[in-house]
């Protein structure tokens, strides 16, 4: 009887990493979990990355403002890896609230802001709103879980929030915002908040609650009366 021969298969292979898999299945042996190569999707560096989610004017976008550096830095001292030897993610942390006239820079900053903790080496879940387009997302209407997505903003690790004060006011506005604003606050997650009203007019535009709670979970940045975008076209 002649002897059968197999062309040998290298280690490795997917296909014999399947047999062995299912070998071990009917042994009842668990295998060991196989680590996940720590790289972005389709290969991108993180930053790369986090550029592709953001609106292509900020995403250059570097933070210089000294108060906005030491956000960053308190925020990244406060990052913790979710196992060992895991990128530290961003679950914590203070809070900005960067008032200036239009044109100061205020929404540059509070991307770069984004961009330089995710370059100091961090995992961040973030997202980015005007104030106008958050209310118009909450609205409610039909097809459309509104408690869903405001419970889903309010527990964003980081959360950008742009020209808070720039839409109508209403009570439902003022609402709204205090639902959000109060569930960050005591969570203490970390917001940055851009407007161009003075303190005085967003507590007559959003009322009591939501301003003192402003006041106590933010830093506040006065930036400098000039706009830099006319600066920039002349």
């Amino acid at each position: 009887m002649g002897t059968r021969t197999r062309d040998p298969q290298p280690l490795g292979t997917a296909g014999a990493l399947d047999r062995m898999a299912r070998i071990l299945a009917d042994r009842n042996i668990t295998q060991p979990s196989r680590t996940a190569p720590a790289a972005e999707p389709d290969g991108l560096s993180p930053l790369e990355a986090l550029s592709a989610g953001m609106p292509p004017r900020y995403r250059e976008a570097v933070a210089d403002h000294p108060q906005v550096l030491a956000w960053a830095r308190e925020v990244a001292e406060q990052a913790v890896a979710p196992s060992l030897g895991a990128r530290k993610q961003v679950v914590t942390g203070p809070s900005l609230l960067m008032a200036g006239v239009v044109g100061a820079g205020k929404t540059h900053q509070a991307y770069g802001a984004i961009r330089l903790l995710v370059r100091m080496g961090l995992g961040v879940r973030w997202r980015a709103t005007t104030a106008a387009d958050l209310y118009a997302s909450l609205r409610p209407r039909q097809g459309v879980d509104s408690e869903r997505e405001l419970a889903a903003i309010s527990r964003c690790p980081l959360l950008i929030i742009d020209d808070l004060g720039a839409a109508k006011a209403s009570e439902w506005v003022e609402e709204v915002t205090y639902r959000l604003v109060n569930r960050r606050y005591n969570h203490m997650l970390p917001t940055l908040v851009t407007t161009n009203l003075a303190i005085k007019d967003l507590r007559a535009h959003l009322g009591d609650r939501v301003t003192s709670r402003l006041a106590q979970m933010t830093t506040r940045v006065q930036f400098e009366p000039v706009d830099r975008r006319r600066l920039l076209a002349t």
